[in-house]
């Protein structure tokens, strides 16, 4: 596919797993362990597709979409929450924030390798 992908989740294992599962497809990875080091990593990462986690220290995802979001080039950037919360709720508000989708942990592979066809140009 040759897309880049932007990982902000706190777990190093999770970030490691979705990175595998990645690059196997063909994803360029780039990664960030909660949401101001994503935030930071935005410029140089320029990613096609963002998966972030809700719950980080620092700044959660929702406030981390939000910063996405504000800036210029990144407004219609797919964001895919990727997170225990399953929640109507929650989704609600991660919609609201500019999430473009939801996805319960654990992840299966080829489940979330859809997701992604499905919101990637």
């Amino acid at each position: 596919m040759g897309k880049n992908v932007l990982i902000v989740d706190d777990s190093t294992s999770m970030r490691q797993m979705l990175k595998f599962t990645l690059q196997k497809a063909g994803f360029a990875v780039a990664e960030g362990s909660d949401g101001r080091e994503g935030l930071k990593q935005l410029a140089s990462a320029r990613p096609d597709l963002i998966i972030t986690d809700l719950n980080m220290p620092n700044m959660d995802g929702l406030d981390f979409i939000r910063g996405v979001r504000a800036q210029p080039g990144f407004r219609a950037t797919p964001i895919l929450m990727l997170t225990t919360e399953s929640e109507d709720g929650k989704k609600q508000v991660g919609k609201a924030a500019g999430a473009t989708g939801w996805i319960v942990k654990p992840f299966q592979p080829e489940r979330l390798l859809q997701v992604i066809a499905r919101v990637l140009p």
